[in-house]
């Protein structure tokens, strides 16, 4: 019997998925890419990212902090101002994800024209049509 060995990548596997889950939050994406253009303060970021409530922005925020993406810096003002900017590490981060929104507005209709095929097969389908009557009409 031979024992596979695992694949060097998978040990990182969680902090991996940790990090795509960040990512992949609706509310992530939007508020990294909204900084792209520069520092902005809470309510600036709260108005121009459109549903979100407070305390899911103070969430994503203090993630995104805490992953090293975001920076946040208190003035000595009265009351104090807080601004929020991209690190570094939050600018590289923002490629892949303005990448990754291009190329969603690119297929969109595709994606779209698919979801409605798919509802379509399972309203058919919930309807008791056999798998038999399923295949014919697909053919």
């Amino acid at each position: 019997m031979t024992a596979t060995l695992p694949h060097p990548l998978h040990q990182d596997c969680p902090k991996v998925s940790q990090i795509l889950a960040r990512i992949g939050e609706k509310w992530s994406m939007l508020v990294v890419m909204l900084l792209r253009d520069g520092p902005r303060r809470f309510n600036d970021i709260k108005r121009n990212t459109g549903g979100i409530s407070q305390q899911m922005l103070t969430r994503t925020l203090r993630g995104l902090e805490r992953d090293g993406v975001v920076t946040r810096t208190i003035f000595p003002t009265s009351p104090p101002q807080v601004e929020y900017r991209l690190t570094e590490l939050g600018r590289s981060m923002s490629e892949p994800v303005l990448a990754f929104g291009l190329w969603v507005q690119e297929h969109l209709a595709e994606v779209d024209a698919a979801r409605d095929q798919f509802d379509q097969r399972a309203k058919i389908g919930s309807r008791g049509v056999s798998s038999e009557e399923r295949a014919s009409s697909e053919v």
